[in-house]
């Protein structure tokens, strides 16, 4: 088939870098395959609700370094299970991926571009079992999709949390306190991990590396032995305890990603100062992470996966997702894009630089 006009939404989180890929779609279509593109509004919502308008060059011209997306977005839109509120008040959960396919031919779409993490593009692989003809763009400040080197908006993210710890070094060893940083990445520590190599964190926690809070408290007591009386400490949202749970700050009923985590810092934080003696505080980067400018890398990269999905769709590869391998732009299949997080192997070549300088997991 020949693709005449597509569809793009962007689902999920926001984060850095949307709007280069939503440009890079548009203009490339527009210019080098005359395919017409509609924008589709608030994620999967826009394609159940039908909100959707034509994208001209005009409408993605100085975008480029727009943080967000101009699209719109949501995390709770999932088609196969919409949240929907019923005259009793009461949410309930509806299958309307139909009426998603309906509005797609109602609205002349031959195929759809899906930009997003893995919900996001868990979905569209639904979609293609359904026939939708689909092209993948992955995203997420985590940078938790197995199928690439990298996904964007993870450099923003890195750039935020890093500048993060910078910062608590000079009023942590003002006041010589423990200072926690919470930053995101659900169960991926990537952001922790690298934020605490780059800026110097003295103890880094991450969900692939259970800690041992006594291991902890011992790192920061060793450091005001040596005379330092001051600590940095990184710790992933979805870091966890030895034989224990994570900390779930609540769930959200109807959406994609329905449990929310947080806290944890100020659990650890709490430890210290109990067990210490040091005065603790915490500080939880939150969104923070996913707002502002993105980086040129990501801008980089994000120009590189739009173009490189219009091309998968004009040379008619459907159900694939456009990734990084090295410093190509390849595609795999989005079956296998979406089966498999991209954790932090314990025993990298990353970790090992980590403890190398002295840096404390919590764990030994």
């Amino acid at each position: 088939m020949k693709i005449k006009r597509i569809g793009i939404l962007t689902g999920g989180g926001d984060c850095p870098g949307l709007n280069a890929v939503i440009r890079a779609v548009v203009k490339t279509a527009l210019r080098r395959f005359k395919i017409e593109v509609v924008g589709i509004a608030d994620g999967y919502a826009g394609l159940v609700e039908g909100v959707m308008r034509p994208l001209q060059d005009s409408d993605v011209s100085g975008i480029l370094h727009r943080g967000g997306t101009i699209l719109g977005t949501s995390n709770r839109a999932n088609p196969f299970q919409y949240a929907v509120i019923g005259e009793d008040g009461k949410m309930m959960i509806q299958d309307r991926s139909g009426e998603a396919l309906e509005q797609m031919r109602k609205f002349g779409l031959d195929a759809l571009v899906a930009i997003g993490g893995d919900g996001t593009l868990s979905i569209a692989k639904k979609m293609a079992d359904l026939g939708v003809p689909v092209i993948g763009v992955p995203k997420t400040i985590d940078n938790d999709l197995d199928a690439t080197d990298v996904t964007f908006g993870f450099d923003s993210a890195l750039a935020v949390a890093t500048e993060g710890v910078d910062r608590l070094h000079s009023t942590a060893e003002s006041h010589h306190r423990a200072m926690i940083l919470e930053v995101m990445g659900r169960y991926a520590g990537w952001i922790a991990l690298r934020a605490g190599i780059a800026g110097g964190g003295d103890v880094i926690l991450i969900p692939e590396i259970p800690y041992e809070i006594e291991k902890v408290c011992n790192e920061v007591k060793r450091r005001i032995h040596l005379g330092k009386r001051f600590s940095i400490v990184v710790v992933a949202e979805g870091a966890k305890p030895k034989d224990g749970e994570i900390t779930v700050q609540r769930t959200v009923e109807g959406s994609t990603d329905p449990i929310r985590l947080g806290g944890v810092g100020q659990v650890v934080a709490g430890r210290i100062e109990k067990e210490v003696g040091i005065e603790s505080r915490v500080v939880v980067l939150g969104h923070l992470q996913r707002g502002g400018t993105p980086t040129p890398f990501d801008r980089w990269l994000g120009t590189r996966f739009g173009v490189a999905a219009v091309e998968l769709l004009a040379e008619e590869r459907f159900t694939r997702m456009v990734c990084l391998r090295g410093q190509n732009i390849e595609s795999v299949e989005l079956e296998k894009a979406v089966s498999k997080l991209r954790r932090v192997e314990p025993q990298s070549e990353e970790v090992r630089t980590a403890r190398s300088v002295g840096t404390c997991f919590g764990d030994e």
